[in-house]
């Protein structure tokens, strides 16, 4: 944008009220709904043997939703362009909460993963949040090196070997989800904002081979990812999860067996409320719920690749591929949670985006919201300045 056009915009910004995307709005508000409501029919019989309070995960989720909405709405306050201009700043901060979790004593192990840092009487999973950072330096990159992207080879190797680095810290958690996800979004991203096919192929099927290679390289995790192909074979123990999980999902027939009403989440089904609550969900709500949410999550990433065109449309190269690296990332998150959860994915530790219990997901999403929802604003502010410098237009 011209210096005029950003002068204009301003003077616009400071006249114009917010402008909320509703659209957006609707579809978050619908998505959080069904997760309370969700994880409170999934948590309640285990919160009640373990914790004494049947609405235990009912009151966290609710509270860590409110603050993650607060923290929503204070960041549709901060102009896009300080992401921009501290997208290094912000790369460097994401590696050193990767590197901190890894310190014995620092970082928390839950289940066999050093994935959480313990902040007061929380813990709090440092991957959801670094992903977004490094994604964020990943889509400044894109325009300030767009030519480079463009032409060369090298221009694609700088931001790969970044999202390497990354990798390699999530890898040592473990959290082989998050950097499936995180690599996928970025290579998106970079394709998308001009880097040559060929270059992007080169790169995916090195990625994807070095991946494999981990994969077959430890016996344990081979067996993880493969025990998906066979659940049966072993149905009490490596197939378990997968197994209840898939029982619940056949119960649910076209219209569930009702709310509150399912067999499975009485213990049987481990993390009913976390991983495994879209599989609560399709047996209590059927195949109609289930439509109601996919339909929901694509409505939503549609909606975000929409306001990406807005932005690219109105010059604003940076903001269109954040809005672009959000919609790719719930996206591919919620379809990777409900690949696993109908067995054509291997069991991995991701949350379905504003339905599973999740604190440290959960706020991360809205944050990224609300970035979303400011990027929103400032092309409505942009549109109303190019009409502002139309001869004859409103002053």
């Amino acid at each position: 944008m011209t210096a005029a056009t950003m002068s204009y915009g301003h003077r616009a910004r400071e006249r114009m009220p917010f402008a909320w995307d509703y659209v957006t709005l609707v579809l978050c508000a619908a998505l959080l709904l069904i997760g309370l409501i969700m994880v409170t029919s999934a948590s309640m019989s285990i919160a009640d043997r373990e914790l004494g309070n049947p609405f235990f995960f009912l009151e966290r989720q609710l509270f860590f939703g409110l603050l993650g909405v607060g923290f929503a709405w204070m960041i549709t306050r901060v102009p896009t362009e300080v992401w921009d201009r501290y997208s290094l700043v912000l790369l460097l901060f994401g590696l050193a909460l990767l590197l901190l979790v890894l310190i014995p004593g620092i970082g928390a192990v839950v289940n066999g993963a050093r994935r959480w840092l313990r902040i007061g009487l929380v813990n709090f999973q440092v991957s959801e949040l670094a992903r977004v950072l490094v994604l964020t330096w990943v889509c400044s990159y894109c325009v300030r090196k767009r030519t480079e992207l463009e032409n060369t080879m090298h221009g694609l190797l700088k931001p790969v070997g970044l999202l390497c680095v990354a990798a390699v810290l999530l890898l040592l958690e473990p959290d082989f989800g998050a950097t499936s996800v995180l690599f996928a979004t970025g290579f998106a991203v970079l394709f998308i904002a001009g880097a040559r096919l060929r270059y992007v192929v080169v790169m995916v099927s090195a990625a994807a081979g070095a991946l494999a290679v981990l994969a077959v390289a430890s016996p344990y995790r081979l067996k993880r990812l493969t025990g998906f192909l066979h659940p049966w074979e072993d149905p009490f123990n490596s197939g378990f999860q997968l197994t209840q999980s898939l029982i619940a999902i056949g119960r649910g027939a076209w219209f569930g067996v009702g709310l509150g009403s399912s067999v499975q989440k009485l213990f049987y089904l481990p993390e009913a409320h976390t991983d495994f609550v879209f599989a609560v969900l399709a047996e209590e709500l059927g195949l109609v719920g289930v439509v109601v949410v996919l339909a929901l999550f694509m409505s939503l990433v549609w909606r975000s690749f929409h306001i990406a065109r807005l932005a690219a449309q109105s010059g604003m190269k940076f903001q269109s591929y954040l809005a672009l690296a959000f919609g790719i990332w719930i996206g591919l998150q919620a379809i990777v949670n409900i690949g696993v959860n109908m067995g054509v994915l291997p069991t991995k530790g991701l949350t379905l985006p504003l339905l599973s219990y999740g604190r440290s997901s959960l706020l991360v999403t809205l944050a990224w919201l609300g970035v979303l929802l400011r990027i929103y604003h400032e092309i409505k502010v942009t549109s109303r300045a190019a009409i502002m410098r139309m001869p004859g237009g409103p002053r």
